[in-house]
């Protein structure tokens, strides 16, 4: 063996070791941040599923009864109940009506932020910045206000009297999404306005000189340079609106008329504080989670996938 080529093999054999250590490095500056999500998620949620598989009702949660064990007993009563079947559907439309009303109003806004000068910019990201940091309970005081029978302004401007807006089921859900939108919104807005001022202006400058119209430029450029973007709001919306609560809660008296306003999360609510029925409301929590996660998880494959076939 030639000096030149001891050298080689030695660099090689120094390097394995250091490769693997460059390995584990982002994971020992994650190991604290790990842990404390350890501590904030998975007892919670290890809690949470062991309650759904056992009978806690206020009699074993006041020691009157010994808490027994009921398996999958719960699941079986969830199942069972039709109620349980309607709210999801609605759960599952509302949340999906609100996630892309909130999507398309919050691009929009970013798109729009990149178009006017300095001062409207600044105004509207300070109104947007307001509704953001508006608590969800004040925000849905305020909408009943605006939307109020006797009161409300929106009545007077429209002329259509002592409508009222949270008696009808449809109309409720749409005042509820409204309220949503509008404080949802300026997570997305900012996050993509900060996207979009992060793309190359040659890029789109180029695609105006071909032609191409503000929808194009959107979805030909804009939309898959922003994808990874896209996908964080996407996900954190699905997240917070499929598990909505003050809003409904608040805006409907605790899920409308008769429940026709119910959710999944006041669903689960009801069933564990006002009626008492721990195990049933945690198991209504723990299908809400694997919901989350299956769409979650379906959404990134899609987005993978299409990310392999560009």
């Amino acid at each position: 063996m030639t000096t030149q080529e001891a050298v080689t093999v030695a660099k090689a054999a120094a390097g394995v070791p250091g490769r693997r250590r460059a390995r584990w490095t982002p994971w020992l500056y994650l190991a604290p941040a790990l842990v404390v999500l350890g501590a904030l998620l998975v007892y919670p949620i290890y809690q949470l599923g062991l309650i759904s598989l056992l009978k806690y009702t206020q009699a074993q949660v006041s020691g009157g009864e010994p808490t027994a064990f009921e398996g999958f007993g719960n699941y079986t009563t969830l199942f069972a109940d039709d109620q349980f079947w309607q709210v999801l559907i609605a759960t599952l439309v509302f949340a999906a009506a609100c996630v892309l009303s909130t999507l398309a109003v919050g691009c929009a806004l970013a798109v729009l932020l990149t178009r006017v000068r300095a001062l409207p910019r600044l105004a509207l990201m300070l109104a947007a910045l307001g509704a953001w940091a508006t608590p969800a309970v004040t925000g849905s005081t305020v909408w009943l206000f605006l939307f109020d029978p006797d009161f409300g302004p929106v009545n007077r401007v429209l002329g259509i009297g002592d409508h009222s807006w949270t008696y009808g089921r449809y109309s409720a859900f749409a005042l509820v999404l409204l309220e949503v939108v509008w404080c949802s919104f300026p997570f997305v807005m900012v996050t993509v306005y900060a996207g979009i001022r992060a793309v190359p202006s040659e890029v789109l400058e180029a695609a105006a000189l071909d032609g191409a119209s503000q929808w194009r430029i959107w979805r030909s450029v804009l939309a898959p340079l922003l994808r990874p973007i896209l996908v964080v709001v996407t996900i954190q919306s699905v997240i917070w609106d499929f598990k909505v609560f003050t809003q409904i809660y608040v805006m409907t008296n605790g899920g409308g008329i008769a429940g026709q306003n119910l959710v999944l999360n006041v669903y689960a609510y009801q069933k564990a504080f006002a009626s008492s029925q721990y195990g049933l409301g945690s198991a209504i929590g723990v299908v809400m989670l694997v919901i989350l996660l299956a769409v979650t998880l379906v959404y990134l494959r899609m987005l993978r996938r299409q990310g392999e076939e560009l």
